[in-house]
């Protein structure tokens, strides 16, 4: 054997050991790094099952989440082959939805009911929401009575409501009990408490809230104090129909810790804490930022074939309007001809448009998101995004008619592609404030279909404002 071969070693296992429970001990920051990452894999390819489970009990639910999402797909199937029982349950709650809709394909209905057992009735129900419906049955079937009533219960809500949304679990306490007896029997429920609870509910005999009281001012009050005598703040009672993007600006709003979900009849039947607001509002951010790039949903982890015809359908939609701004340039083909830095030019003009259009309809889709734009002050809205518009349409129109005249030595061309880039500006600015608004109140989600339209109207003025111009007063 040759002294090459000889300096060959066999990793020691410990070695790999050590290393992934350091990278793990020592995670100090809110994301893992790719040299924790590489080391996790190196023992998940050598087999060293003590080094494995022990990097996975040193991370957290959404830390391993993370790994689970950066790992190769033969690797995360590893996992949940061989290492399935050292993962918490939470750490399904935060994964991709694609990835826990696969990973718990693949998983029978009484290892997913095992899992959904030791949750929280909302966690239980964003884990299944999403599954084929048949195996969402076998599930069910696999709990026990009363989580089974829970579940189906949830999912008869609507898709993104607040009875979807909400946690069953929540403490409602009678009016005329005394601070002493809610925080004895508090004490005395033990497991029965949600695990995380921040107020708890004052109810009337018929289970309809009256008040509710944070637990920082109950555990400041004397012990005789009835509940009813203490200062009950408002409970800003929410619709169990009500949108979930409604209950995140209801928060946002009102500074809310947590609020009771009512039926119907008023009755209380759950409770929204500020944790799942957030989660709402990240989701719901995200939504709106994939719709502004023509991302119907978040396919980072879809299946190829499905993602490519997912974006073909908007890629379609944008092929038509390219070729109505086309159609209008061929109605000045013989403009063209005759005078070949129009063709160089006239670019810059729709590009100007469509990047002033963009600004002012992000901004007003976000205001229609977050409420903050209404019929009150609409118009002043629109005036203002037209303005700026036009006044950024003026200073470009200066620079880059200077620029044109002294490129091509022609003033009257500096001056026409001056006069399309105030148009096209204008329009953009009006369009961009006015598509989202006109959408809206049409029903459309402004997000998604606003690009669409707006490209369209900031090419078509764009090209036919300068090369109509240029039809008329250089030809």
């Amino acid at each position: 054997m040759s002294d090459q071969g000889k300096d060959i070693e066999t990793p020691d296992p410990d070695d790999s050991l050590r290393t992934v429970q350091t990278a793990a001990d020592a995670h100090e920051s809110y994301h893992l790094t790719d040299e924790e990452i590489a080391d996790f894999v190196a023992a998940l390819d050598n087999e060293y099952e003590d080094a494995v489970i022990a990097a996975l009990h040193g991370l957290s639910a959404a830390d391993i989440a993370e790994l689970f999402a950066k790992l190769h797909e033969e690797d995360r199937e590893k996992i949940l082959t061989r290492y399935s029982t050292a993962l918490p349950p939470e750490t399904f709650t935060e994964l991709d939805p694609e990835l826990r809709r696969k990973a718990l394909s693949g998983m029978d209905a009484a290892q997913i009911a095992a899992l959904i057992g030791e949750m929280d009735s909302d966690d239980a129900l964003y884990m299944i929401e999403d599954l084929d419906p048949v195996l969402q049955k076998s599930i069910i079937r696999s709990l026990s009575g009363r989580s089974r009533v829970t579940l189906e219960e949830g999912l008869s809500y609507p898709e993104d409501s607040a009875g979807r949304l909400m946690q069953r679990e929540f403490v409602a306490i009678p009016q005329f009990w005394t601070v002493g007896k809610t925080i004895d029997y508090m004490r005395a429920a033990g497991d029965e408490l949600p695990d995380d609870f921040f107020d708890i509910f004052v109810v009337t005999p018929a289970y309809r809230v009256v008040g509710k009281i944070p637990l920082s001012r109950l555990v400041r009050a004397q012990r005789p104090e009835k509940l009813e005598t203490l200062a009950l703040d408002e409970t800003h009672p929410i619709p169990a129909t009500m949108d979930q993007e409604e209950v995140a600006q209801l928060f946002r709003r009102e500074d809310l810790a947590s609020a009771p979900v009512i039926d119907t009849d008023s009755r209380v039947v759950g409770v929204i804490t500020i944790d799942d607001v957030v989660d709402v509002i990240d989701e719901e951010a995200q939504e709106d930022m994939l719709k502004l790039g023509g991302v119907g949903q978040d396919d980072l982890y879809s299946a190829i074939f499905s993602t490519t015809f997912s974006r073909f359908r908007w890629l379609m939609v944008n092929l038509v309007t390219a070729i109505l701004a086309s159609v209008v340039i061929s109605f000045f083909d013989v403009t063209i001809e005759k005078i070949v830095a129009l063709a160089i030019l006239m670019p810059i003009v729709a590009s100007m448009g469509g990047n002033a259009g963009t600004q002012s309809f992000t901004v007003v889709v976000r205001a229609l998101a977050t409420r903050q734009l209404s019929q009150a002050n609409a118009w002043r809205i629109i005036w203002k995004e037209t303005l700026v518009g036009t006044l950024n349409g003026a200073v470009f129109a200066v620079l880059c008619g200077a620029v044109a005249a002294l490129w091509f030595s022609n003033p009257l061309l500096g001056v026409i592609l001056g006069s399309a880039m105030i148009i096209n500006l204008f329009c953009a600015g009006f369009s961009g404030a006015c598509i989202p608004m006109i959408l809206h109140r049409m029903g459309s989600d402004p997000a998604l279909s606003s690009a669409v339209f707006l490209t369209t109207i900031t090419d078509v003025v764009g090209f036919f404002a300068f090369l109509g111009l240029a039809a008329l007063f250089l030809v």
